[in-house]
């Protein structure tokens, strides 16, 4: 992945819902997750937006595609993240990164369960998979903030340490961390 000040970098938006990739109601999840990135993220990048049923192969291989062959220093997902027996994000995201970081998942409950004592039956996941970060989110998607809120100050230096290109936030988002000299 070159590493040039202008370059466009593919980020990653997946969408895991049944009905929303059959069209039965409107994917809100995703839109709001680009929302979000597009005021917090000051270095130029373009989504790449997928819609896919709740198929842990389907899932496993939609993360393949975009870490491996788009490309994407950032792939975050929404929806598939409870207990229900269709629910296999966490799953499908395990099976497919190198390295597990349990403390984005830990972060995201730990903020949520303030507001919706429900966020405990939420199993989001995070990890890497070669210069890629993969991140669960949840699907409704009044949470997409609240939880990206939660993690977003180490986004940044994770994709730096991976190998990614070094982004930029804006003002408007969490501050991000780096330390002094990164």
């Amino acid at each position: 992945m070159a590493t040039q000040a202008h370059a466009l970098y593919p980020i990653g938006i997946v969408t895991v819902s049944d009905r929303a990739s059959a069209g039965v109601y409107e994917d809100l999840s995703g839109p709001a997750i680009l929302a979000v990135l597009q005021r917090w993220i000051a270095s130029p990048f373009t989504p790449i937006i997928r819609v896919i049923p709740d198929e842990q192969p389907r899932i496993e291989a939609i993360l393949r595609e975009l870490a491996d062959d788009v490309h994407c220093p950032l792939i975050v997902t929404t929806g598939g993240t409870g207990p229900a027996p269709r629910d296999v994000t966490p799953e499908a995201t395990v099976a497919v990164c190198d390295r597990l970081l349990p403390g984005f998942g830990e972060q995201m409950r730990a903020v949520s369960v303030r507001t919706v004592p429900t966020a405990i039956l939420s199993r989001q996941v995070a990890g890497t998979r070669g210069r890629s970060l993969i991140v669960n989110l949840p699907g409704k998607p009044a949470a997409i903030e609240e939880c990206l809120g939660a993690i977003f100050a180490a986004i940044p230096y994770c994709i730096d340490l991976i190998g990614g290109p070094r982004f930029e936030s804006t003002a408007a988002a969490p501050a991000a961390f780096r330390p002094k000299g990164a």
